[in-house]
């Protein structure tokens, strides 16, 4: 227990940087998914703007990278970034594969939650002369925005738990903390108070993108 104390600002350290993978990884794979997601809504047979190609190319895309187990994506993606000049270890790194990571499994979520959406709606505002893309700013997301509010809140979840193991790639945060200092030194009091502190953000996201949706939801 004494070197959980004697390690206490590493700890707020690497809660910060926890912090800032997730806002990072979410920020990006969230905007990313949020525009593949609805590109494969709207491509879809029956769709906005159905094109057979594109939605299968997308689709494609997203049942490659999405099954693969978030570890080995980041292993597997450093040779394609070392081919761009950025260094294989490290935060940069790390948001880089929550971002790839991130973006196919968010852009599933919004996809599902578009689907909820009832076409009636949709089909009322285009016989009003709405444009496509009009229909999908202001009717399509707004109808589905409580649902995606929830969906984003359980990606942000998952995107805590990445922040966690990219630790085993040098990032830095709460993952690599407990893998150096808890696992390394078998001290399991700086494992458990790091992984507490992973359960504090988590509970915190959840409990803040419940009341959000619950709050949209009843307008």
């Amino acid at each position: 227990m004494d070197r959980v104390w004697e390690l206490r600002e590493q700890y707020v350290s690497d809660f910060f940087v926890t912090l800032y993978l997730a806002a990072g990884g979410l920020l990006l794979g969230g905007l990313l998914g949020l525009v593949v997601g609805t590109a494969l809504y709207v491509t879809r047979s029956g769709g906005i703007a159905p094109s057979r190609a594109v939605h299968t190319a997308l689709n494609l895309v997203v049942n490659v990278f999405r099954p693969i187990p978030f570890i080995l994506l980041a292993i597997a993606l450093q040779s394609a970034v070392r081919g761009l000049g950025v260094t294989a270890i490290g935060n940069t790194y790390a948001i880089i594969v929550i971002v790839v990571a991130s973006t196919f499994g968010i852009a599933r979520i919004v996809e599902q939650n578009l689907l909820s959406v009832d076409t009636g709606v949709l089909e009322a505002a285009r016989s009003m002369g709405a444009s496509r893309t009009r229909v999908v700013f202001t009717v399509l997301i707004p109808e589905a925005y409580g649902l995606l509010v929830l969906g984003f809140t359980f990606a942000t979840v998952a995107i805590v738990d990445m922040t966690a193991v990219v630790g085993v790639i040098a990032a830095d945060g709460l993952g690599n903390l407990a893998l150096t200092y808890g696992q390394r030194q078998f001290n399991p009091w700086v494992t458990w108070t790091a992984i507490a502190l992973v359960i504090l953000i988590v509970q915190t996201v959840q409990f803040a993108g419940n009341a959000w949706a619950r709050k949209v939801l009843r307008r």
